[in-house]
C-alpha cells in the first residue's frame, strides 16, 4: 500500500488513556475512532509508540515517518502545527492516600514529595512554572500510585481517566483535589499534512453529525463507569459465577433445616431490630452533636499515640508540630516525639509558647489515656505582640517620666563639669612657662609629691579624661531622652536601604577593620519610607554590637540586602559568641546589657528597637551560644 494510502499515528504513552488489552488484542476510544477515521478517509491506519520527545522532533520534521501525532495537553497551550478538532476534553488533580490532608491549590504542594509523569501533559505543564514541590519523575501513573503506597511520595498528579481505572486497584488511594490542569486530546500533524489533517476533521465531523461519535463517547467514558481490564474482569466473574452455584447449592439445602427456626426466630428479630434502630438513631445523633462540637473549636485539636500516628485531627496547621521552623519562642529545638513521651511518663499536662517564621503559637499536651495524647494548637501571634506592646508602653511611660528628672539633674552638672575642665585646661597652658620658671629657680619643687613637668602632665591627661567622661554621660542622657521621645512619621522620605548599608559601612570603617566585613547589596536596589539618619544610627549600632562579639582572628561579618515579596529585607550575621536564652530575651529592655564593665550603657538596642517599630518594621533576632547571631530588618517596600 503506498504511503498515501495510509495515515501513521504516533503515540507517546506506553500505556495511552483509555486503552487497554484482551487476548493481545488493543481495543479502547481511541483505538475505535481512529479505525472509524480510517474507514471514512479510505486510509490504513497505523499506530506507533515513540517516546514524547522523539514524537515532538517528529511533528517538526516534514520528512519523519510519522503523519499525525495524538497528545493530550494542557488548554493553555499554544499550538503553532495544524491539529484537529477538540476530541475530549480531560484534567488532572491530586490523588493521595485515605486520612491525608486535601489539595487546595498548588501552594498545598509546598514541600512535598510529588510524583509526575515523565513526559505527559502534567509534565509540559509544569516545564516553565516554578516548581516548589520535590518532583519525583515516573514513567507510568500506576508507578507513581505504587510509590504513594509506599509512602515514597506525597503526592501523584494524575489524568483523571487514568487514574479513574487505576483507583479500584488501589482502595488506599483517593482524590484529594479539584481539577489542577486542564487538558484537550488532539491530533496534532506538521503543516505539510495539513491536507491529511483536513481529512482527518471532515470524518470527525461526519462521526459527530451521524450521533456515532456520542455512542463512542458513551461507550467508553460513560458517566460513573469504570473501563478495567477485560480479560481480568472475565475469569473474576467465572470464579464468582462457580462460587455463587455452591453456595446456591448449599444454601437451599441448607435453607430447608433452617427455615423453620427462622419463622420462630423472626418475631424476636423484629422486635429486637426495632430496637436496635432506635439505639442507633440517639448513638447517630450524639455522634454528630459531639462532631459538631469538636469542629467549632478554634483551637486546631490533635489525638495521636505514643507511635505518633494521627487518630483523629479537625487541625490543618498539624503539619507544624513536624517542622524544623517549629520551635520554642526561647529557641530551643522542639521534638514531638520527646514532648509526647514525656507527658505520658509524667502523665501531667504540658503547655509552651511556640514561634513558626513569623507567626507565635500556644502549645498544649494532655494525656487522656495510657498511650494517647491530645494536642491543642492555637495560633497566639496578635495577643503575643499585644502583650509585647503593652510591656513595651509601660516601660516607655516609665521611662518618659524619669527621663525629663535624668535629664535635668545630670546635664547641669555634667555642663559646669565640660565649663571647669575648659578652664583648667587653658589655665595649665598658661602655668607650664611659669611653673618651668619657677622650677628653675627652685630645683626642688614638687607638686603632689611630682617634678613639675611630669605632674602638668599628669593634669592635662586628668582635664581630658574628665571632659571625655562628662561627653560620654551627655551621650548616654542624650540616648535616654532619643527612647522615650516621640516621632513623626510624616516627616519620612523615601530612603534606599543599600545607600544606607553603604554610608554605615563608611562610618565604621575603624571599627570592622580587624574583621573580614562582606557586603551583599540587592541588585533590585529596596526602597522604604523613613529617616536615613535614624536607619544609619540603627546599622551602625549593629555593626558595632557584631564587632564586639566577633573578637576572634577568624570573625566574619555579612551585611545584606534582599526583597521578598513585597518586603525589603535587611540582615547582618556574625559568627561571634552568640547569646543564651535568658539574654536574647531581655536584648532589647532599656539599660539592659552584658558590656556593663566595658562601658556599655544597654540603650544602644533599646532604640534600634523603638526605631524600627517607628517605621513599621519588625525585628528578628536568632542567636546560638558560641556559634553567632543573625538579626533581620524587615520593611514594607515603597510604592
Amino acid at each position: 500500500m503506498l504511503a498515501q494510502d495510509s495515515i501513521v499515528f504516533g503515540v507517546h504513552s506506553n500505556t495511552a488513556p483509555l486503552e487497554w488489552r484482551n487476548n493481545g488484542v488493543d481495543q479502547g476510544f481511541n483505538i475505535e475512532l481512529m479505525n472509524r477515521i480510517g474507514q471514512l478517509t479510505n486510509k490504513r491506519i497505523i499506530v506507533r509508540r515513540k517516546s514524547f520527545q522523539q514524537l515532538l522532533h517528529d511533528v517538526h520534521n516534514p520528512n519523519s515517518d510519522i503523519d499525525v501525532i495524538t497528545v493530550v495537553s494542557p488548554v493553555n497551550m499554544d499550538r503553532q502545527l495544524a491539529q484537529s478538532d477538540p476530541i475530549y476534553a480531560t484534567h488532572a488533580k491530586a490523588y493521595t492516600l485515605q486520612g491525608k490532608a486535601l489539595i487546595n491549590n498548588w501552594a498545598d504542594l509546598v514541600g512535598k514529595r510529588v510524583a509526575i509523569k515523565k513526559g505527559a501533559f502534567v509534565d509540559v505543564y509544569l516545564s516553565d512554572k516554578l516548581q516548589k514541590f520535590d518532583r519525583v519523575d515516573v514513567d507510568l501513573y500506576e508507578t507513581g500510585f505504587q510509590l504513594l503506597i509506599k509512602n515514597q511520595v506525597d503526592v501523584v498528579i494524575a489524568e483523571s481517566f487514568v487514574a479513574r481505572r487505576l483507583q479500584p486497584m488501589y482502595p488506599s488511594v483517593r482524590s484529594s483535589s479539584d481539577a489542577l490542569i486542564y487538558g484537550a486530546f488532539n491530533f496534532v500533524a506538521n503543516a505539510t499534512k495539513a491536507e491529511q489533517m483536513n481529512q482527518i476533521n471532515d470524518a470527525l465531523r461526519q462521526l459527530k453529525l451521524s450521533g456515532e461519535y456520542d455512542l463512542l463517547v458513551n461507550k467508553w467514558f460513560g458517566t460513573g463507569r469504570e473501563k478495567v481490564d477485560l480479560t481480568f474482569t472475565e475469569k473474576r466473574l467465572f470464579a464468582l459465577a462457580i462460587v455463587v452455584a455452591f453456595i446456591s447449592a448449599a444454601g437451599l439445602v441448607y435453607t430447608g433445616f433452617i427455615s423453620a427456626s427462622l419463622r420462630r426466630h423472626a418475631k424476636a428479630l423484629n422486635a429486637e431490630l426495632t430496637q436496635r434502630k432506635l439505639i442507633e438513631a440517639e448513638i447517630s445523633e450524639l455522634s454528630q452533636q459531639f462532631q459538631s462540637v469538636l469542629d467549632g473549636i478554634p483551637n486546631g485539636v490533635t489525638i495521636v499515640n505514643q507511635a505518633l500516628q494521627h487518630l483523629w485531627s479537625n487541625d490543618n496547621n498539624i503539619h507544624l508540630l513536624d517542622s524544623a521552623e517549629f520551635y520554642y519562642i526561647d529557641n530551643d529545638v522542639f521534638n514531638l516525639k520527646t514532648a509526647v513521651f514525656n507527658v505520658l511518663s509524667s502523665q501531667t499536662s504540658f503547655t509552651a509558647d511556640m514561634r513558626y517564621q513569623q507567626q507565635f503559637w500556644q502549645l498544649q499536651l494532655h494525656p487522656i489515656a495510657y498511650d494517647q495524647v491530645v494536642i491543642l494548637l492555637e495560633e497566639s501571634t496578635e495577643q503575643h505582640r499585644l502583650r509585647q506592646a503593652n510591656e513595651e508602653a509601660s516601660r516607655l511611660a516609665s521611662l518618659g517620666e524619669l527621663s525629663a528628672g535624668i535629664a535635668h539633674e545630670i546635664n547641669n552638672p555634667t555642663g559646669l563639669i565640660v565649663h571647669a575642665v575648659s578652664l583648667f585646661s587653658a589655665a595649665m597652658k598658661d602655668l607650664t612657662p611659669a611653673a618651668s620658671h619657677y622650677q628653675k629657680q627652685n630645683p626642688f619643687w614638687l607638686i603632689a609629691g611630682l617634678q613639675p613637668d611630669v605632674a602638668i602632665k599628669e593634669l592635662q591627661y586628668s582635664c581630658g579624661s574628665i571632659e571625655e567622661g562628662a561627653k560620654r554621660i551627655s551621650r548616654i542622657v542624650n540616648d535616654l531622652k532619643r527612647y522615650a521621645m516621640p516621632h513623626i512619621a510624616d516627616e519620612y522620605t523615601r530612603v534606599c536601604l543599600n545607600d544606607v548599608v553603604q554610608v554605615a559601612q563608611r562610618l565604621t570603617a575603624n571599627q570592622t577593620k580587624a574583621h573580614q566585613v562582606s557586603i551583599i547589596l540587592s541588585a533590585l536596589s529596596p526602597c522604604i519610607n523613613g529617616d536615613a539618619q535614624q536607619l544609619h544610627q540603627v546599622l551602625i549600632n549593629l555593626i558595632q554590637n557584631a564587632c564586639n562579639a566577633s573578637a576572634a582572628k577568624q570573625a566574619e561579618i555579612v551585611i545584606e540586602t534582599s526583597v521578598q515579596d513585597d518586603k525589603a529585607i535587611l540582615s547582618i550575621v556574625d559568627n561571634g559568641c552568640g547569646m543564651n536564652s535568658a539574654t536574647l530575651k531581655r536584648i532589647t529592655e532599656p539599660f539592659f546589657t552584658t558590656r556593663r564593665n566595658e562601658g556599655g550603657s544597654g540603650l544602644g538596642l533599646s532604640v534600634c528597637s523603638k526605631i524600627i517599630k517607628e517605621h513599621q518594621g519588625e525585628m528578628q533576632i536568632l542567636s546560638t551560644l558560641g556559634h553567632g547571631t543573625r538579626i533581620r530588618l524587615t520593611f514594607a517596600l515603597a510604592h
